[in-house]
C-alpha cells in the first residue's frame, strides 16, 4: 500500500509553499531524512527531508507549483520502512482526519487541548506520527518517543509543546477552567478564535470601462505580507505615540569609531543603537514584549528579547530575527545584524533566521520621509517605526542651536498598554539613545 507524504505544516501560520527543486525520481531508493524537495515560502527557502527510508512510487508535483499545506507530495511504496522508523512529519491523508480537539483553559492558563480521559497515560499509537522536522528534531534532542505523545494540534498533530509537556513529565490533557477563575479573567477569557478575517469584500466595478488597465498577479509573498496585515489591523486596536531623539552625539560617536569598529569586523551603523536601546527598554517595560492570549485573558510576557528587524529585500519586506539582544554587547548585534541581512537580501535566510521574534523595528530612514506608522507585526504587541534624522533648530541653554533629532513612532496594541504606558516606554528609549556611550559600554 502506497504511502502519501504531504506539505507539512512549516509553522509560522504558512499556509503554502512554491516547489522549487525536485531532489528524488521515481522508482528511487531514498533514505530518511535525506533531502526530499526545496520549497520556497514567503520567509525563506526550506529543504524537506523524508520523513522515511523507502522507495518513491509517485512524486506529484514539479518545480514552480504552488501547493498547499496537506496536499500530497511523493508516494512511498510498499517497500518503506517499518512503522517504527516512520515518524512522518504528516498526517496519512488517506485516512479520515481525528477531529479537532476543543480548547478549555487549564490551570495553568494556557490554552490546551480538552482530554476525555486526562487520569490515563496516552496510547501508544502505531503507524506514522503526524509532525513536522522541527518537532521531529526536537523530540530527538528530549528522548521523546512521539509514538508515545498525544497531538494537541490539528488533527492530532504533534507540535513543540507536546513534546516539551512529555519531557517534563506533564499530564496529558488538561482540565476545564473553573468558573469563577473564567469570571475572574474577565471579556477576554471568553473570547472566541477568529474563524475568518475581514469577511468577503464587494465585487470591484469594472475599472476597464474608464480606460485600458494591466492584471499583475501578487507574489506569494505579497499575497502572504497581504493576508497577515489584513489579521493583524483588524484583531489588534493599534494606537501610535511619536516622539524625537536627539542622536547628535550618538552621530559623531559612530562617526568617530568608524574605522575602528571596522578594524574588528564590523561596520558600526544607527540601527544597531537602537535595537539595544530597545532591548534594554523592554526590560524595564516587558509589557511591550509580549503576546495578547485572549481565550485566557492572559498577557503572555516573554522572559527573552528576541529583536525583528524589517529588511527590504528584492522578494518583499522580510523580518529575520536577531536572538538575545538584551545578554550581547553592541558589537556582536551590529556584526549579527549585517551578516543576517545580507542573508535576506541573497535569499539564503532559513525560517530560523525568521522565527520566534518579540518586537519589530523597521527603519525607514534610508529612504526618506519624516514619519510612519507601521502595523504591528501580529501576534507582537509592539512596533518601532523609525524616520530619517534631520539637523533641525532647537534652544539649548537659551541659544539656538543645531541638533540632529531622529523621529520615531511606537505603535503598540491598546489592549495591553495605555496612552501613558507607551510615552513612558518611548521615553526610555530616546534616553538610551541620547545616552549612546552607555549603549556602547554596555552600561
Amino acid at each position: 500500500m502506497a504511502r502519501p507524504f504531504v506539505l507539512p505544516d512549516l509553522g509560522e501560520g504558512l499556509t503554502e509553499a512554491e516547489i522549487v527543486k525536485v531532489f528524488v525520481r521515481e522508482g528511487e531508493l531514498v533514505r530518511e531524512d535525506a533531502p526530499l524537495l526545496e520549497v520556497e515560502t514567503d520567509k525563506a527557502t526550506v529543504e524537506i527531508p523524508s520523513p522515511i527510508g523507502g522507495r518513491v512510487e509517485k512524486i506529484h508535483v514539479q518545480a514552480g507549483q504552488t501547493v498547499k499545506v496537506g496536499e500530497v507530495l511523493v508516494s512511498f511504496g510498499d517497500g518503506a520502512a517499518s512503522p517504527r522508523q516512520q515518524a512522518a512529519d504528516t498526517p496519512d491523508p488517506t485516512r479520515a482526519p481525528a477531529p479537532e480537539p476543543k480548547t478549555v483553559a487549564a490551570d495553568s492558563g494556557q490554552a490546551r487541548p480538552a482530554s476525555p480521559a486526562p487520569a490515563q497515560s496516552p496510547a501508544r499509537r502505531e503507524g506514522p506520527v503526524p509532525a513536522t522536522p522541527s518537532t521531529r528534531r526536537l523530540a530527538r534532542e528530549l528522548g521523546v518517543d512521539l509514538h508515545a505523545v498525544n497531538g494537541s494540534g490539528p488533527g492530532g498533530r504533534v507540535i513543540d509543546d507536546d513534546v516539551r509537556a512529555a519531557a517534563s513529565g506533564a499530564a496529558a490533557g488538561a482540565t476545564a477552567q473553573p468558573p469563577e477563575r473564567a469570571a475572574a479573567a474577565g471579556p477576554l477569557a471568553v473570547a472566541r478564535p477568529l474563524a475568518r478575517v475581514g469577511g468577503e469584500p464587494p465585487p470591484l466595478p469594472k475599472f476597464e470601462q474608464w480606460g485600458p488597465i494591466e492584471r499583475q498577479p501578487l507574489s506569494h509573498l505579497r499575497r502572504t505580507i497581504a493576508e497577515r496585515m489584513t489579521l493583524s489591523a483588524t484583531l489588534i486596536p493599534h494606537v501610535s505615540h511619536f516622539d524625537r531623539a536627539d542622536i547628535t552625539d550618538l552621530d559623531a560617536l559612530i562617526r568617530r569609531n568608524l574605522d575602528a569598529g571596522k578594524a574588528r569586523g564590523v561596520t558600526l551603523t544607527l540601527t544597531s543603537f537602537i535595537l539595544k536601546a530597545v532591548a534594554q527598554s523592554l526590560a524595564e517595560h516587558p509589557h511591550f514584549n509580549a503576546s495578547l492570549d485572549p481565550a485566557a485573558g492572559e498577557l503572555i510576557v516573554k522572559r527573552y528579547v528576541h529583536l525583528g528587524v524589517a529588511v527590504a529585500a528584492e522578494r518583499g519586506l522580510i523580518v529575520p530575527v536577531i536572538r538575545n539582544v538584551d545578554t550581547k554587547p553592541l558589537l556582536e548585534v551590529q556584526r549579527e545584524l549585517g551578516a543576517l541581512a545580507a542573508r535576506v537580501r541573497e535569499g539564503k535566510a532559513t525560517l530560523e533566521d525568521l522565527r520566534g521574534g518579540t518586537f519589530t523595528i523597521t527603519n525607514i530612514g534610508a529612504l526618506g520621509g519624516t514619519g510612519a506608522i507601521p502595523i504591528i507585526n501580529y501576534p507582537e504587541v509592539a512596533i518601532l517605526g523609525v524616520a530619517r534624522g534631520r539637523e533641525e533648530p532647537v534652544v539649548r541653554d537659551g541659544a539656538i542651536v543645531p541638533r540632529l533629532l531622529l523621529p520615531l513612532s511606537l505603535t503598540f496594541d491598546h489592549r495591553v498598554a495605555d496612552g501613558a504606558d507607551g510615552a513612558r516606554f518611548a521615553t526610555a528609549i530616546v534616553r538610551r539613545l541620547e545616552q549612546p556611550d552607555h549603549l556602547l559600554l554596555g552600561l
